[in-house]
């Protein structure tokens, strides 16, 4: 590293290092590597895709997360030349992810299967830069005490969330903050009603209109599950109440949040819709780094149009909405019971419109307990896992 950088030398490790947000992050760190080192490398099953970024970058450690895996793995890195250190498993996952292998942590793989080692980098002290929505969603009061006691930095990667941190730089959100407007784009249905959304398929669904996503995402988007997601990460990294934070339809999605203040000011976070900005933020921060993204020239985009959400043709909103109000283990429930409907959807079995369904009635099936234990936040997760799949089973096909 030359003497006259101002920024830290960092060692990176990309968990979700094969999906669109790991292959972003790669890229800024790419643009920049007399100042990151992609320490660590992770995917969950693609191990040709693994072996391919660890040539690129050169990783001391890539790991696998399916344990079947492992030979794959190690004889692929072995047969490449390179002296990679191949792991499998999610031990080793939260090991390496604690450990002093790096510093710094992207937290991107999807799912409750990313909350482990999220929470093993938060209680290790490392910067998290957070895009794994479910960590804060199931587990968000668990998470931000281990931040705090482990003295992590936690920076989201999401672009809403990303926008709020930039807009707030440090203040104090529950003094200052009269609200926190989180932008969604509206994803690829908008504008239609909810019988118009019976016929919806899987590749309908996932087109999304502005972002480059994986496919549980992209639906989530559709559903505008990822949304109601959002209030309730919202709700955790800034310490804001419910009702101080609102959810604006703004189709263009350039405007990625906003945030008013108590002497009537509103700030504004506006860019082009591509993950590298929010990523190189939470790399440099508080520095700004060259993220490869182009600047906003509003002159050719001409308007920035905002609506309400319908909630009545997307009650995926409403239904996160209410699970952050009731609180404990029923975000928990919300989340577990999505990821097994999308799954359900994006494999043919269900429609698109048994998505709200099959969350509402898990929901309304599974009493709400206190989110003490990380053990109790699993069983929740693991009961509305089953109980959303006994009720697709008594669906019809393509209910």
């Amino acid at each position: 590293m030359s003497m006259s950088t101002p920024f830290p030398s960092r060692r990176v490790a990309v968990f979700g290092a094969t999906g669109s947000i790991g292959t972003s992050a790669l890229d800024v760190i790419a643009r920049h590597r007399q100042r990151f080192q992609a320490s660590v490398l992770a995917a969950g099953s693609n191990v040709d895709a693994l072996v391919a970024l660890c040539v690129r970058h050169r990783p001391q450690h890539a790991v696998i997360a399916d344990p079947t895996l492992f030979a794959r793995l190690r004889d692929g890195l072995r047969d490449a030349g390179l002296p990679t250190q191949a792991h499998a498993g999610g031990e080793a996952l939260d090991a390496l992810a604690a450990g002093d292998q790096c510093d710094t942590v992207i937290a991107a793989i999807v799912g409750a299967a990313g909350l482990p080692s999220t929470l093993a980098a938060a209680r290790a002290g490392k910067r998290l830069l957070l895009a794994n929505k479910e960590s804060l969603v199931l587990a968000g009061e668990l998470l931000m005490r281990a931040a705090r006691e482990g003295g992590a930095e936690i920076v989201p990667v999401d672009s809403e969330h990303n926008a709020i941190f930039q807009c707030l730089r440090g203040r104090d959100a529950d003094a200052q903050v009269r609200r926190v407007l989180i932008t969604a784009s509206g994803g690829p249905f908008r504008g239609r009603g909810r019988a118009e959304l019976a016929g919806v398929t899987v590749a309908q669904a996932v087109a999304h209109p502005k972002w480059s996503m994986g496919p549980k995402i992209s639906v989530d988007s559709a559903t505008l599950m990822n949304k109601g997601l959002e209030v309730i990460e919202a709700h955790h990294l800034f310490g804001l109440q419910p009702a101080r934070i609102e959810v604006l339809v703004h189709p263009q999605s350039l405007v990625h949040s906003l945030v008013e203040f108590i002497d009537g000011s509103t700030l504004a976070q506006l860019g082009l819709p591509d993950m590298r900005t929010a990523l190189a933020v939470g790399l440099g921060w508080p520095q700004r780094l060259e993220s490869g993204v182009a600047g906003l020239d509003l002159l050719q985009h001409g308007r920035l149009d905002f609506e309400a959400p319908d909630t009545e043709a997307f009650p995926c909103l409403a239904l996160a909405w209410s699970a952050m109000e009731a609180g404990g283990t029923a975000p928990a429930i919300l989340n577990a019971a999505n990821e097994v409907a999308v799954s359900a959807f994006l494999q043919g079995r269900i429609g698109f419109l048994a998505i709200p369904a099959l969350v509402e009635s898990t929901l309304t099936a599974l009493p709400r307990e206190p989110a003490d234990s990380l053990q109790r936040l699993l069983a929740a997760d693991a009961q509305a896992r089953q109980t959303a799949e006994r009720a697709i089973s008594r669906l019809p096909p393509h209910a």
